[in-house]
């Protein structure tokens, strides 16, 4: 089911950087969630696996079913949204797990990929948005008044986000040392540009749905490039230094708006 995985010389370095000793494998096959037998197959690669759990009264009562099963006491590893590349800390060391899907993404991208999920775990921070939110995330839930599945799309952005403004830094900083992984990063954000400049007018014309245009703009926050209104004020000191109260505050302000 995994096998390790071989690093560029660039991508060790950050690893040795942030995350010392985390295991880099590839995965046989693409996967949202991996169901707990196949997670438990990590144990053949780490030292130990200690599952997280979440308190069910975390989620509202319509939670999608994938959520509530990732947050109750099966081992699982990986959720939608989590892209070509997942992490976790559910193992001792923690594991960065490479999907197949990733087949023809250009190298200087995939590297970019790799090292930005290893500064991910050396942030010592939660793997997905609820061990973010918490309890927190029922007031999230009334705040956005969409679907469950809505809700879920924009907590995941709105944590990517959160996120970026911490990487970001770090991303920045390996014009010295880690030109290539820096290159990539900045030619990612140039790509981003017109499309995150454009989400107003489509969401205005019904071509991008509000959840959907929240996840293009809360990716692009770690690129550095700048946000059209109502995202550019999640890219502030402010949501990094309050994370989960300011992004509900958004969240009500944005839908306000929105329904005005």
């Amino acid at each position: 089911m995994f096998e390790g995985r071989e690093l560029s010389s660039p991508v060790e370095a950050v690893r040795a950087d942030h995350a010392p000793g985390a295991v880099v494998v590839d995965c046989e096959r693409d996967f949202e969630t991996l169901p707990p037998a196949q997670a438990e197959d990590l144990g053949l690669l780490v030292d130990a696996l200690e599952p997280t759990s979440y308190p069910a009264e975390w989620l509202p009562a319509d939670a999608p079913e994938l959520l509530a099963r990732y947050a109750g006491s099966d081992f699982t590893v990986g959720m939608p949204g989590d892209g070509s590349i997942a992490w976790t800390r559910q193992t001792e060391p923690p594991t960065v797990i490479v999907k197949p899907r990733v087949e023809g993404t250009p190298e200087p991208f995939l590297n970019f990929l790799l090292a930005e999920a290893l500064v991910e775990v050396g942030l010592d921070v939660p793997e997905h948005f609820i061990g973010f939110f918490e309890d927190e995330y029922r007031s999230l839930d009334r705040a956005t008044r969409l679907d469950p599945g809505g809700t879920y799309q924009v907590a995941a952005a709105l944590y990517d986000a959160w996120k970026g403004l911490h990487t970001r830094e770090v991303f920045a900083g390996w014009r010295d040392d880690h030109p290539e992984l820096a290159d990539a990063w900045q030619d990612a954000g140039v790509r981003l540009e017109d499309r995150v400049s454009g989400l107003p007018r489509a969401v205005a014309r019904g071509e991008t749905d509000f959840a959907d245009a929240t996840e293009l703009a809360c990716a692009a926050i770690k690129h550095a490039i700048e946000l059209p209104a109502p995202f550019a004020a999640l890219d502030t000191d402010a949501y990094r230094e309050h994370g989960p109260g300011y992004a509900i505050t958004w969240a009500e302000k944005t839908f306000d708006a929105l329904e005005g």
